[in-house]
This record gives structure tokens, sequence and C-alpha cells, in this order.
């Protein structure tokens, strides 16, 4: 027997294993045996059997096993489970054997053959299709296949195939991540959607994947997905407005690259449209998108969106049915828009109308000028208009207009349009942005060369918008000048004078200073000239404008390559030598000039540094030949402007380049005698230079003799060995020697290479400003004036013992805490020397100086200020934070302490951030150190608004200047209490509430009279102190947020219990309610204070007229607050 017959014997259900025998032979690639073969060799008879004998082993494998329940495993089945699972697997194979051989029948059929069989086996098939699971995704596809090529084959029942088919294709398409092989096969089937019933509830599935199709870029962005999508468009005219819709809705999340395919998608499906599917295109589509356009605020996220697809077809104008669209479509919105009283639609519509032009009905030929000559006319009209945004758009759409139709238009109607533009608008004093548009958009009309003659004429005029008031329109204006000398429309300087350029490049911004350079960087900077050339045109532009040379060269380097700056910089090297060398030079007598030639190397080198650092070899060729050369320049250029440069190039030089040359320019004798009083400016090139010539410890040396000289005894000069070792005789000059550490400290480079230095210089500077609390004390005694030098510098000493402290603490090892300590030292001092000045003078006691108070403030305020930067940047430990702590406790007690708080809030902030609110069984335990902090903190801040409180009463006037001197720190260090929402930092909230409560509560027992019971409804009808803590509150959303539930919570603890303290509760929620913020909150505290107020009802009544009419009024408030 043949494998033929064997296999037509084995497609029956007795024989089901020999058939799935015969599949797996099949599918195995070793083996011969092929289904194709063997289905193709039989006759027709053959065939017809072999299907009704398919049909019937499919049919009983099935009633045996059916999919329905065969596939689903569930709870219960106990020892059912694993046969369930073989069954399942059985069934499958015999479907797969089943698909296999309707697969390759149909690839062979044959016209004219019956296929009645076939056909009922594919229905069974596409049955079992319903019910498999998607976890069969071999069967199903093979399935999938099926239905397909049914379709293709064009035979009966090929529409619920072909259906079947395409909802497959359009679902796997929208899970696929790689769908282009789906999408294809869409494609193919795309007929089938014609068979479908759009009004037929049984399809509403397929129409919503179809519509999916729309929202999946990769649908869109691929060919025979847009084919597909375009083909939609044609399915059923009342589908068209459901597309339209959906991309709409999606367009705000379309890419620019999707969105270009959208627009094709129309454009394509508008083309091939025709009769009632056009029209319905046209009007419900294209126009809904020039209506948007022109009807969309410009803030909104789809209006750049809905302008590119208008603009798409305004690109395709000049075809025969794209103008007769626009016209169409345009005729009723465009010119009512165009006069609408609303700026910004008359806005839109003008970008509109100038894009489009001219908008004409080309069946129209005959009256196609009169058509275009009143739409010049309302491109004329629009140039008035009183909106500037309105004139803006109309200047860019009118040159537009002119740069494409320049040589169709008369000579008289450009004149007009240019002279309106460049004479008019260029000087609207109204708006910037006007004048601004004017620059930005005659770059388009030079674009067009038959423009340049008469531009030539008319851009003279605009030269004075060089010094225009505003950035932007100057910035736009150079923008211009550049273009006009890239296009050769005019010579630039014709435009506007050389002069003119200079002084703006001197004095202006960045912004427009790197465009004067980019304009003028070839006059001046002529590559292809000599480097003889480059100085003489760098000579030139320092004498025409020294200021505006310096700017020049800083910007030179984007111009040009780095081998150039440096070839420039030898040059004017070898020009200075010159200079040194023929005394009678008419360069050399004149010192500005070198002056500002030394400037210029500087500013190039910086220019060229990074650079030079990367090339080694060129770094130590330009070292070289510079420093070769120093020590004459030094000595040949003393001139007070030749020195900062001078300084500043030599410190780009490493120290032995320049050592020679540091010895006799003597910078560090320069310092030893600069005069007290000195600016930064005069000093810190020095410090610098010294600094990057490895001289820091000389520095440092230089500091310390200065400091430790008013400290000295005779005695102790007497018996000390070491002796100052300076060149020159000068007076120590502490105010000096401060300034110095300060620019040394603030600047990265000069605090690198002075925290780099052994370890016992900058342990003996450090003793030394820590020495200075004793002349402190001594001014403290003596109640000098705090504004006198010597105090002031005695003060500064002490904070940059601090400060400088702090640094070394950041440069110690972990376990080192000794600069830590002497902080703390610092702070017992304080609390030892410093708090007993705390106290204000008694008059009666002939005690009439404030200076010792003011002194021991400052004192106080200088520390806790080093401090808080410490505790900002993270250097403390626990300890350190609990000594600072003690210290403001102290502080506060004090009899003027309250002095300090400004300066106590910013560390109480410092520590609480210092914290994260996480562990919270830990924060549980009250010997918890964090606990313990966070707990002093709060008692510290209760302490603080107890002070304020007791300040208004007894000095008003002075307690509110207090209290507005602590809005800044009591803002921020409620920012951080509000991330803690558990004890001890939410306690924070509780003191806040109390005192306010307390404050307007006060105020209500002091009424005497019925009519004084008003609601408050600004911060300014408060009391003073509820007044400033609620607007510190209010300025923060988060801070208001926890304040509103500590309101919530105290009501409901029942901690507020009296009819007066309601009231105070309830005109606290009203000020806040006025902010028009904060509703949940409000009304969750409001509906607890109505719960209390329902208790006071009888009370009121009894308690008399007052207490009467603060229960109405309350009740009045809280209906109020809920909107009741």
């Amino acid at each position: 027997m043949s494998k033929r017959e064997a296999f037509f014997e084995a497609a029956c259900a007795e024989n089901t294993e020999d058939f799935l025998r015969f599949i797996q032979l099949h599918n195995d690639k070793t083996e011969p045996f092929d289904v194709d073969e063997v289905v193709q060799e039989m006759s027709r008879d053959q065939r017809e059997t072999l299907w009704g004998r398919l049909s019937l082993l499919l049919q009983d494998v099935l009633s045996k096993y059916p999919l329905s329940t065969g596939m689903k495993e569930g709870p219960g089945q106990g020892d059912m489970e694993v046969d369930t699972s073989l069954d399942s697997k059985h069934v499958i194979a015999v479907v797969e054997g089943v698909t296999l051989v309707a697969v390759q029948s149909v690839q062979v059929l044959q016209d004219g053959e019956t296929y009645a069989a076939l056909l009922g086996l594919v229905n069974v098939l596409h049955d079992v299709l319903v019910l498999l699971p998607i976890s069969e995704a071999p069967l199903l596809s093979a399935l999938h296949t099926l239905c397909e090529l049914w379709w293709k084959r064009g035979l009966d029942e090929k529409e619920k195939f072909g259906q079947t088919a395409l909802f497959l294709s359009l679902r796997k398409c929208l899970l696929l991540k790689r769908p282009s092989v789906e999408i294809q096969r869409i494609w193919n089937l795309h007929e089938v959607v014609l068979t479908l019933d759009y009004n037929s509830d049984d399809n509403k599935e397929i129409t919503d994947l179809l519509l999916q199709c729309f929202c999946r870029s990769d649908i869109i962005r691929n060919d025979d997905g847009k084919r597909f999508l375009v083909f939609l468009f044609s399915w059923n005219i009342n589908f068209i407005w459901v597309i339209h819709g959906t991309i709409k809705n999606q367009l705000e999340f379309f890419n620019k690259k999707t969105l270009v395919h959208i627009i094709e998608i129309y454009f394509r499906a508008w083309k091939k449209a025709s009769g009632d599917f056009l029209d319905k295109i046209e009007s419900i589509c294209i126009q809904d998108f020039m209506q948007n356009a022109i009807l969309l605020h410009r803030a909104s996220p789809v209006y750049s969106k809905v302008r590119q697809i208008v603009s798409y077809f305004h690109l395709r104008k000049g075809c025969h049915h794209v103008d007769k669209m626009l016209y169409t479509l345009y005729k009723p919105i465009l010119w009512k828009a165009l006069n609408a009283p609303n700026s910004e639609v008359r806005a839109n519509a003008t970008l509109i109308f100038t894009e489009a032009f001219p908008i004409h009905d080309p069946d129209d030929a005959k009256n196609l000028d009169a058509a275009v000559q009143k739409q010049l006319d309302f491109a004329m009209n629009l140039l008035d208009d009183p909106h500037p945004i309105v004139r803006s758009n109309a200047i860019l759409g009118v040159c537009k207009i002119l740069a494409k139709c320049w040589e169709l238009f008369p000579p008289i109607i450009i004149t007009d349009f240019l002279k309106k533009i460049m004479l008019e608008l260029a000087t609207d004093t109204s708006s910037a942005d006007v004048r601004c548009s004017v620059f930005k958009c005659l770059t388009i009309v030079l674009d067009n060369a038959l423009s340049h003659p008469l531009l030539e004429k008319l851009l003279p005029n605009l030269k004075y918008s060089l010094h225009d008031n505003s950035e932007k329109v100057r910035t736009a204006f150079l923008d211009m000048l550049i273009k006009v000398k890239a296009v050769r429309a005019a010579k630039f300087w014709d435009v506007c004078h050389m002069d003119h350029l200079l002084a703006r490049l001197a004095t202006d911004t960045q912004s427009v200073s790197k465009r004067i350079v980019n304009l003028l960087f070839k006059s001046f900077f002529p590559v292809n000239e000599s480097e003889k050339e480059w100085c003489c045109r760098c000579i030139t532009l320092i004498q025409m404008n020294p200021m505006a040379a310096r700017k020049f060269y800083q910007f030179a380097f984007k111009h040009t390559a780095p081998t150039n700056i440096i070839k420039l910089m030898l040059a004017i090297r070898r020009v200075l030598n010159n200079c040194v060398q023929i005394e009678r030079a008419v360069l050399g007598k004149d010192m500005a000039v070198v002056a500002s030639l030394l400037e210029i190397v500087v500013i190039l080198w910086r220019s060229v540094e990074k650079t030079l650092i990367q090339n080694k070899e060129a770094q130590k060729f330009t070292c070289a030949k510079f420093g070769s050369v120093m020590g004459k320049y030094f000595c040949a250029f003393e001139d007070v402007r030749c020195t900062p440069p001078l300084v500043e190039l030599a410190s780009f030089m490493p120290p032995a380049a320049v050592q020679h040359s540091g010895k006799n320019c003597g910078v560090l004798s320069k310092l030893r005698r600069m005069e007290s009083g000195a600016v930064p400016k005069q000093y810190s090139q020095l410090l610098g230079c010294l600094c990057s010539w490895g001289q820091a410890a000389e520095i440092v040396e230089l500091i310390s003799d200065w400091l430790s000289e008013p400290l000295s005894t005779e005695a102790d000069k007497a018996g000390s060995s070491r002796r100052v070792r300076i060149q020159e005789t000068t007076e120590a000059k502490p105010d000096l020697a401060l300034a110095y550490l300060d620019d040394l400290l603030t600047h990265n480079q000069t605090r690198e290479k002075v925290l780099e230095l052994s370890r016992r210089p900058l342990k003996h500077l450090h003793s030394l400003l820590g020495d200075w609390k004793v002349v402190l004390y001594t001014h403290l005694k003596s109640s000098d004036d705090p504004s006198s030098a010597s105090v002031q510098t005695a003060l500064k000493a002490f904070t940059y013992h601090g400060r400088f402290g702090a640094h070394l603490q950041h440069n110690s090892p972990d376990n080192d805490r000794s600069h830590l300590l002497a902080l703390e030292l610092d702070g017992s001092w304080i609390s030892e020397r410093v708090l007993p000045f705390m106290v204000k003078p008694n008059e009666h006691e002939g005690e009439v100086s404030e200076a010792p108070l003011l002194l021991a403030v400052q004192i106080i305020e200088g520390f806790l200020s080093v401090c808080r930067d410490i505790l900002l940047v993270g250097l403390s430990d626990e300890t350190f934070r609990g000594q600072i702590l003690h210290l403001c406790s102290l502080i506060l007690v004090s009899e003027a302490g309250y002095l300090c708080i400004p300066a106590i809030l910013p560390i109480l902030k410092e520590v609480a951030d210092s914290y994260v609110p996480e562990d919270n069984e830990a924060l549980d335990n009250s010997e918890n150190p964090t606990t313990v902090i966070l707990g002093v903190v709060a008692n510290i801040f209760q302490k603080i608004i107890e002070l304020l409180a007791r300040r208004l009463r007894k000095d008003p006037e002075e307690g509110q200047q207090l209290c507005q001197s602590t809005v800044a720190g009591l803002k921020d260090f409620l920012q951080s209490a509000q991330s803690w929402d558990r004890a001890p930092l939410n306690g924070v909230f509780s003191t806040l509430f109390a005192v306010i409560v307390v404050e307007k509560r006060y105020k209500l027992n002091k009424i005497s009279h019925p009519e004084e019971v008003i609601v408050p409804e600004t911060l300014e009808d408060m009391p003073p102190l509820p007044s400033i803590l609620l607007s510190v509150i209010l300025k923060s959303p988060s801070v208001t947020k926890s304040f509103l539930a500590e309101i919530s919570s105290s009501l409901d603890s029942e901690a507020i219990e009296s009819l007066t303290e309601l009231a105070a509760v309830l005109h606290i929620l009203a000020v806040i309610k006025h902010t028009g913020k904060f509703t949940s909150g409000l009304k969750s505290a409001a509906e607890c204070v109505q719960r209390q107020l329902d208790r006071h009802a009888v009370v009121a009544v009894d308690g008399g007229d007052i207490q009467r009419v603060i229960f109405e009024s309350s009740v009045k408030t809280v209906n109020n607050i809920l909107d009741l």
C-alpha cells in the first residue's frame, strides 16, 4: 500500500493515531512524506471523500473532548487535571492536522471542482477558531491562513472567512511590536471591509479595531498601512466623521514624523475621493481643520499641529483641484475671520490668508486680477491693525508674498509695501514685537535676489534700530545685517556705520555682541591675510574702541581655529617685544594700546585654554615663548592698566616658566603694599596668580603675620625667637589679611591650593583667628562702637575662625572632629562671655549705651550663620547639633535674646532637614537621639513664638519689626516641618494654631458691644501676630494643608471647647477661604466646628447679647464656608 493510500485510510475516527503520525512525518524535515504532494496527487473524488472523512474525524474528536470545556482548567478537578491536559493536546493535534490538509486542499482546488465537503470542513474549523485561547498561537495562525486563503480564492461564503481573517490581522497589528507583516496582510484583505455592514452592531468590534489603526504610529508610517487607512475613507460616508474625530482626539499625542504621515493620509484620501465622499471629506475634515486653525488659542497643544496640516494643503497650491478646494472652503470662513473682533482670531486668519495667497477661483480667470488686488488691499489694511500680534503676522505674511511673487507685482505695489514695513512699522513705538518682526521677516525678502536693488536704497533708513531699547529688536536687526552680508544685497557698513556697531559691541549683552562679532569678524580678523595684517587690524580696532576690541576677541574663537588664535597671540607678542626694545616706537609711547594688547592676549589665551591643555606640545611652546619675556614686560610696562593683564597672563603658565619673572615683578610685594580698604578687583588676580605659581604658603604666612601682630604683647615679642620674614617694613593690616583670606576661600582654584598646604601653617592660621576672641571681648567690655573699624575687624576674624574651621573639617579624616570641637568651644565662649551683655541698657541706673548689646548680637548672628552653613553642607554630627541647639536655648532665655530669633530660625530649619522621616518605630522611642533633637527643635520654636507674642504686647512697634524680620526664616522652617506627619515636629503646627487662637480669643474677650463682632476677610483684619503667622502659612500650599489638618485634629480631640475659641477658629478659616484655595481642607475643618457649635446654641441664648451675636456670626460664617 502506498503512502497516499495509507494516509487516505488513516483519515478517519478509527485511525486517529495513524493520522497524527502522518502529520508528524510531514512536520519532520528529515522525512520525505509531504501532505501537499499527497493531496495534489489525489483525484477529485478522492479529495472529496477525504474531506468528508476528515469532517467526521473532526466532529468525532470534538464531540468526545469539547474545546469549550477541555481548554478550561479550574479548581475541583483533582486527579482529572492530568487527563484533561492530555485530552486537550490530543484535540489540538487533530485540529492542526485537519487544518493543514484543508489549507493544502484550498491551494490545489481547481476550477469547476466540487468542494461542498471542504466547505463544511472549513466551517467546522471556523467554529473551532472562535473557541481557541490566545495561547494556541500556532493553530490560530494556521486557521488565520486558511480563512485568508479562502477569501483570496473567492470561494463560497468568502465574506465570512475574509472578515474573520481581517479581524485576526487587525488584532495582531495592534498587539505586536513589529506588525509590518500583518499590515501587509491587512492591505491584501482591504476589500473585505466593503463586505461589512457599517450600521450593524455585529461589526462594532471590528469597526473599533479599524479606528484604533488611526492611533497606531506603526500602521500610520507603513506604506501599506497608509494605503489601508486612505481606503477606509471610502468605506462608508458616515465613517468619515468618526475617523476624523478619532484623529483629532489623538492629535495632541502624535509626534512630528507621525503627523506628516497623517496629513498625507488626509491628502491622498481627498485626492482619491469623488462625489458625496469628496464633499464629506472637504466639509467635515479639511474645513474643520481650517476653522480650528483660525479659532484655536495659540497656547493650545494642538494649534501648531493643526497649522501644519493646513499648511500642507497650502504648499500644494498651483494644482487646479487644490486651488478650487481652498477657494471653496475658505470663502465662508476666512474673510469673516479677518474682520473678527477677537485679535487672536484675526492674527490666526492673517497667517492662513497670507500663506494661501492668492485665494482665487481657478475657473474664473477673468476676475483674477481684481481678486488679487482686493487681497493685496486686505494685506495692507492688516498692517494697520490696532493689535500688535496681527501686525506682526501681517508683516510675516506680506514678506512671504513679496519673496514669492516679486516679479509678478508692479513696482509701485512692492514699494508701497516695503515703505510701509521699513519706514513705519520698523519704528512702531507701541510694540517691540512688531519692530522685531520687521527685521526677522526682511530676511525672507532678501532670499529673492530681485529685491536687492530696492532694499539697498531703503535699508539705511533702519540704521538707528541698532540702538533700539529692546534687546530682541537689536538681535533681529543684526541677524538681518548678517543676512544682507551673506547674500551681498548691500554693504553692511552702508546700512549701519562702523562706529555704531563698535559702540554697541562694547556695551551690549552677550547675545547682541556675538552677532556683531559675526558681522565684523572678517573685517578685523582676515584669516586669509598675513599675521602682520591681523595685528594691524587688532591695533586699529583698539584705537577705534578698546572696549569693543576686548569683546570682539572674547568671541573670536567661535569663528576660527584655535591655531589662528595662538598665531595671533604670538604675533601680538612680537609687537610687544618691539615696544620693549625700541623706546621711540610710536606704539610704545601709547601705553593704553599696549595695555589693551596685553588684555587681548589674556582674553585669547583664556578662549583656547582647554585646547592648549589637550595639546601639551602647543602649551609648552606657547608658555616658553611668553615666559621668556614676562620679566621684561613687568619692568617695561609699569602702567597701572598693564599690571592686571600681566599678572593674569603669568597665572596661565606653570611656576617654572615664570619663576624668575615672578621674583622680578614682585607680586607678593604688591600685596604687602596694598592699602587697607582695597577692593577685590585690586588683589584677587594677584592672589590667584601666586596660587597658580605654587606660592599659596607665602600668602598664608603673610595673612598669619598680619593677624598675629596686633595680638602680640611686648613680652611675647621679647621672648619669641621667631621673626616675621618680610622684605619690606610694612605695618600690619589685619583687615586686609581677612579680605585676602575671604578671597582665597571664595574661589575654588585658590581654595584648593590653600587647603593642599601642610597641616602646620593652616592650624596656626586657624588658631590665630580664634585668638581674636580676646580682642572682641575687650571691645565688649569697653563699650566700643560696633561700627568702628577695629571692632569690625575683630568680629570678622571671629567669624572667619568658624568658616575656615569648616573648610578644614571638610578636609579632615572622618574620625577627626577637632575643628567641630573648636566651634563648640566658641559656642561655650559665647554663652559664658557674650550672653551676659545681652541686656537692655537701664536708663534709671545711668546705662544709656547700647553698644555692648549691638556688638553681642552681631557676634551671635555671625557665629550662628557659620553653624547654619555647616549644618547645610552636612558637616555636623549629633553632638554638634545638640550643642548648637543648647546655645540657641540659652540665647532665647537671655533678656534680649529675642533679637537673635531671625538667626536662630535657620538653625532649626537645617537641623530638621538633617533627619529624614522614615523610621517611625525608632521615632516612637523617647530616648532615641533623633527624637530628642527634634523635640528640642519643637520646644525652641514654641519659645520663639512666645517671645514674639510677648514683644508685641510689651512694645508693639519693636515687636512688629521683629516679626517682619522672621518671616523668611519662619517660611523655610515650616516648609521643613510639614514633611513630618508625626511627633515631635508635627507639634510645630499645634503651637502655631494655639497661639493664633489665643491671640484672637483675647481680642474677642475684650469686645464690649455686639457691633464690634466682625468676621475678618483679609490678613490685615487679624491681630498682628496671627496676621503675620497666617501670611507665612498661606505662602505654601503644603504648609497650609498641614495647618488645616492640625485644626481638624484639634477640634476632633475637643481641645477647643468655648464658644469664643470656636469663633476664633472660624475667623482663621474665613481668612483662608478668601484666598479661594484649599477647599477640601477648609470644609473638613468647618464641619468639625459645626459639630461643636451645636453644643453652644442654648448657652449662647442665655449668655447675653455679645455671646448671642458671636454664636449667630459663627453659624453664618460656617455656613458660608460650607456653601450652605
